[in-house]
């Protein structure tokens, strides 16, 4: 998510995959994303599946080789191997699954080494799994399901044929049903508490390039129906200036049911994403949640730009978009040490019972993104 943001929450510019179309990029690779079909025939599933927290048991993790130069440019090293660290690391936890296409899944198991299950039969056009799986939902009772959130490249601004793809074929690996919601979006753009409540950006959802002729009520209802939730809670977001259009796992997220997590800007920052992020902050802790209870919301103190290690312009440095699998919190360091021995704390003290592991992964981050946009937890049934 997350995300292929191009200097989403970055304060200084856009950078080269600001609003890339990338060859392949065509209406009927468009149209893939809302004409397929199911597995099981894509019969609704019933309405006590829901979307978990994320903290629940996982039975593993889904990832995504990215192999396009097109996309990345022609040195795809840097992120390659953030990636496979990423792998390697959530492996020490719980199992990893990693897509490729079949030309660069020898590539992949060797920098993911035998701790990740590299596979071939899944092809992908990038490595944002958060936006192109399915989200996974359970029903209380041991049932598993699935829904695909319709992607369509943040708007058709990237070739997304394969990705389109990714949810539904994924959902048939693992031989669970699979429906197709009722709206275009991303995992990155919904965060979900478990117990009815979701919380979302409106430059993200409620956008002509997603879901045109759709009001925001009707863009609710259709989200609470994919992820069994009652309640939404609308952050206004930031419009068009990054490929994402803001999505929220990268400044908001739920803990728990009633209780959320806001990354916050330095006091002096004072652009679009650090306005859009004191607002989701005073919003969330105004609201109640599905079930009527107040909201308790946390601060991450985020990092200071002109302190961190890179100084490309569309660096996403979020402590936000962090991972949470079984025993461990995957996050960032950025190499501004104050703020990142900070980040870290705060997570330690957040989430008591795991393991907190700091990552570099700048090249990821240069592209916009972190460790959640990478990420899709399939939650035990």
């Amino acid at each position: 998510m997350n995300d292929p943001t191009a200097g989403r929450h970055a304060r200084r510019g856009l950078n080269r995959r600001a609003f890339l179309a990338a060859a392949g990029l065509t209406a009927a690779g468009a149209a893939i994303a809302t004409t397929a079909q199911g597995w099981a025939g894509a019969k609704k599933a019933a309405g006590t599946f829901r979307v978990p927290v994320e903290d629940v048991r996982h039975t593993r993790t889904w990832m995504a080789w990215p192999d396009r130069t097109a996309i990345w440019g022609g040195d795809l090293s840097g992120v390659q191997a953030n990636i496979a660290l990423i792998a390697r690391t959530i492996a020490k936890y719980e199992p990893v699954i990693m897509c490729a296409n079949s030309d660069s899944a020898d590539k992949a198991r060797s920098m993911c080494g035998s701790t990740v299950t590299v596979i071939d039969s899944i092809p992908v056009d990038d490595c944002w799994m958060r936006d192109t799986g399915p989200v996974f939902r359970t029903d209380g009772a041991g049932g598993l399901d699935t829904v695909g959130l319709s992607f369509n490249g943040w708007g058709d601004k990237q070739a997304h044929a394969k990705d389109a793809l990714v949810a539904e074929r994924i959902a048939s690996y693992v031989e669970v049903p699979f429906t197709r919601a009722d709206f275009v979006g991303e995992g990155g753009a919904i965060e979900q508490d478990g117990a009815g409540t979701l919380m979302a950006t409106r430059s993200s959802l409620v956008n002509k390039n997603r879901n045109p002729g759709m009001s925001e009520s009707q863009l609710e209802t259709a989200m609470c129906d994919a992820y069994g939730a009652s309640k939404v809670i609308w952050f206004d977001g930031v419009y068009g200036q990054d490929i994402t259009d803001d999505h929220v796992d990268a400044t908001s997220r739920f803990l728990a049911p009633g209780k959320a997590l806001v990354q916050m800007p330095l006091a002096s920052d004072n652009d679009a994403y650090a306005k859009d992020a004191r607002r989701q902050h005073q919003i969330l802790s105004a609201s109640t949640t599905g079930t009527g209870s107040a909201m308790t919301v946390e601060k991450l103190q985020g990092a200071d730009y002109t302190k961190i290690r890179s100084t490309n312009k569309g660096f996403l440095a979020a402590y936000a978009n962090y991972y949470v699998c079984n025993g461990a919190v995957i996050s960032a360091h950025f190499g501004d040490k104050a703020a990142d021995e900070a980040a870290k704390a705060t997570l330690a003290r957040l989430y008591p019972d795991r393991v907190i592991e700091q990552l570099d992964i700048d090249s990821l981050g240069t592209g916009g993104g972190g460790i959640h946009c990478v990420t899709q937890q399939q939650p035990v049934a």
